[in-house]
């Protein structure tokens, strides 16, 4: 869904003269951007909500100092990549999460019935699935796992908030996601292919 640049100046505007509506519309509007990039950055829970929450706390700081309202999405994304930039440098780790362990399969009791057996095997082959997608998203280059973390937003960002989340050219944002997700789609295949032949 493409955010009405009209609609989201005069957000800017009416949040910046207190009006707490237009504030709580920002925060819904751009809040899955804001919570993209710190993802994208691979911090943990905690330290990802402290970006969020610091981000948020900068832009009520220089909300009345914006010069151009309508792209606070780019203004926010910036903001959210540098708080992340940021804690990086002073945690001076990172601590990344292992998604995959976190895939527990509920396995059939006593004597199920023939749906249940098709429903259970159904959830098997979702997981196998997920499993493959997510070794083969771990094996992609980093600035690929951040682009397509920061893309996969929601509501999605503009070009423009990407291209200030990440620092990348407008112009090579389109490009850049095909050659992600191609290389995507041939590490799914060869784990396919040589790990998990079922699939």
């Amino acid at each position: 869904m493409a955010v009405d640049r009209d609609d989201t100046g005069q957000l800017v505007r009416g949040a910046a003269g207190g009006d707490e509506i237009a504030w709580r519309g920002l925060v819904a509007r751009f809040s899955g951007l804001v919570w993209a990039i710190a993802r994208a950055h691979r911090l943990a829970g905690a330290d990802a909500a402290d970006v969020f929450q610091t981000t948020w706390l900068r832009l009520a700081e220089h909300i009345g100092r914006i010069e151009r309202p309508e792209r606070v999405g780019a203004w926010l994304a910036t903001a959210a990549r540098r708080e992340c930039l940021g804690h990086l440098r002073t945690a001076g780790r990172v601590l990344p999460t292992d998604d995959m362990d976190r895939l527990d399969i509920a396995s059939a009791v006593g004597n199920p019935t023939e749906e249940a057996v098709l429903a259970a095997e159904q959830e098997r082959e979702d997981a196998d699935l997920a499993a493959v997608l997510w070794r083969a998203f771990g094996r992609l280059p980093g600035r690929c796992r951040e682009l397509l973390r920061v893309l996969m937003a929601s509501p999605p960002p503009s070009y423009a908030e990407v291209a200030a989340a990440l620092g990348l050219p407008l112009g090579g944002i389109g490009p850049t996601r095909a050659r992600c997700l191609q290389r995507l789609r041939d590490e799914m295949a060869g784990i396919r292919d040589g790990v998990t032949p079922s699939l």
